[in-house]
């Protein structure tokens, strides 16, 4: 039993490196706060609205910031140190969630404040996520990113599932504008954790400012590289197509029977994907021993597919909860491999706009996906949208492992990392 726990359980060992502990004890504090922010914001916008189509408009409006300093703050992240780049965001965020607390606290009843406040944190936070994720190459031995990855990603996990029903369960008790406050009380341990940390100027050039030179050089970039161009286009397949967080506030009330002041049935909907990550998270010991990461990319997609449609069938909260979770299960394994393929295929100079690119990519995609669930949604239905979404997304990712198969090939080894 101790060999087998030793072969599956999570890895720790980047743990051991004190600058990437303290990187990673900087997410550790505010995922939970991050995902009360996450919940507040879509429900704050239907109890404004009545619509889930107004939800899928403010993500739509945030998309645009996150979309154009996602990737020009790659391009930063490769010309700066990376850890003043860090600071500076992260205190940007912090202030933008005490906004939104004073919006709700003295209540404005403003629907597009909140939108407007809401982009402007998105400028923030596209700044510092390749900053943060570029920096971990920098800091672990190559043989245990896929362990790095792993760790980051549960934690954040751990924080989307209890998170989201921390903030079902205060919702009817403290009222809305307290999940805003609490998230910006958390953001002050990043900050000091990120201060802890050691310089992280670039390796080959020193600090500069960024044009858009460097922006279209990490295109051309990518575009000479198929294999993280294949990951990022199934990641964009699986969040467009199979992501319907914008139907989950209707969902909560219209079919699984919460009260129009917000309930447990809207905190299990937004932590039931994350409960399932986190869970495969604890066991994902075995991630390091694989190496045909591509395959492990595509399998996990389609299978994130096959339970975005049992969840769009579904009518008791329990059985949504678990197609969700299998969801977030698939979608961790994804997020593990796809982390690895970029850190291993990327040179240090690129990580950042490459870094840029992939969240663009993770955090843009399931914003176009509340933009085009929240109105599909509205005209055919909410199980009906899910469910076509789910069953696109397995379409989807077969013509694109056709179309570029260098994906399906794709084996990782430490010696592939670039320097």
């Amino acid at each position: 039993m101790r060999r087998l726990l030793g072969k599956v359980a999570i890895d720790t060992r980047p743990l051991r490196i004190p600058a990437y502990r303290r990187l990673w004890l900087s997410t550790v504090v505010t995922a939970i706060g991050s995902q009360l922010t996450a919940v507040a914001v879509p429900k704050q916008v239907y109890d404004l609205t009545g619509s889930s189509g107004w939800v899928g408009v403010s993500a739509g409006v945030a998309l645009v910031p996150l979309l154009v300093f996602g990737l020009y703050g790659g391009a930063v992240a490769d010309v700066v140190d990376r850890r003043k780049l860090l600071l500076v965001t992260n205190t940007g965020i912090a202030v933008t969630s005490v906004l939104l607390w004073l919006q709700a606290a003295f209540p404005v009843r403003s629907v597009w404040l909140v939108i407007v406040l809401l982009g402007l944190q998105q400028v923030f936070f596209a700044a510092n996520s390749p900053a943060r994720t570029a920096s971990i190459a920098r800091l672990v031995p190559a043989e245990q990113l896929p362990a790095a990855t792993a760790l980051g990603s549960t934690v954040m996990m751990f924080g989307g599932v209890f998170g989201p029903m921390l903030a079902g369960a205060l919702m009817p008790v403290v009222g809305l504008p307290t999940l805003y406050l609490v998230d910006a009380v958390a953001l002050t341990a990043t900050i000091w954790s990120v201060w802890r940390l050691p310089p992280l100027p670039p390796l080959n050039a020193p600090s500069r400012r960024a044009g858009l030179k460097d922006v279209l050089d990490g295109f051309r970039y990518l575009a000479l590289q198929r294999v993280l161009l294949a990951s990022f286009l199934l990641d964009i397949i699986a969040m467009v197509f199979g992501m319907p967080r914008a139907l989950f506030p209707e969902m909560a009330e219209k079919t699984f029977g919460d009260p129009p002041g917000g309930g447990l049935a809207l905190g299990w909907l937004f932590a039931a994907i994350p409960l399932g990550a986190l869970l495969c998270g604890l066991v994902s010991g075995w991630t390091s021993r694989v190496a045909r990461h591509g395959v492990g990319v595509v399998l996990a997609v389609v299978a994130w597919g096959v339970a975005v449609i049992g969840f769009g069938f579904s009518h008791a909260l329990w059985l949504a909860v678990v197609f969700l979770a299998v969801g977030g299960a698939a979608d961790m394994i994804s997020m593990v491999f796809r982390s690895a393929i970029l850190q291993t295929a990327a040179s240090d100079d690129m990580r950042g706009r490459m870094q840029g690119v992939f969240i663009v990519v993770v955090a843009g995609g399931p914003r176009l996906a509340d933009l085009l669930h929240g109105t599909t949604g509205a005209l055919v239905g909410p199980g009906v949208a899910t469910a076509v979404g789910g069953a696109l997304v397995v379409l989807a990712t077969g013509l694109a492992v056709l179309a570029i198969p260098a994906i399906w090939r794709y084996r990782f080894t430490p010696e592939r990392v670039a320097s």
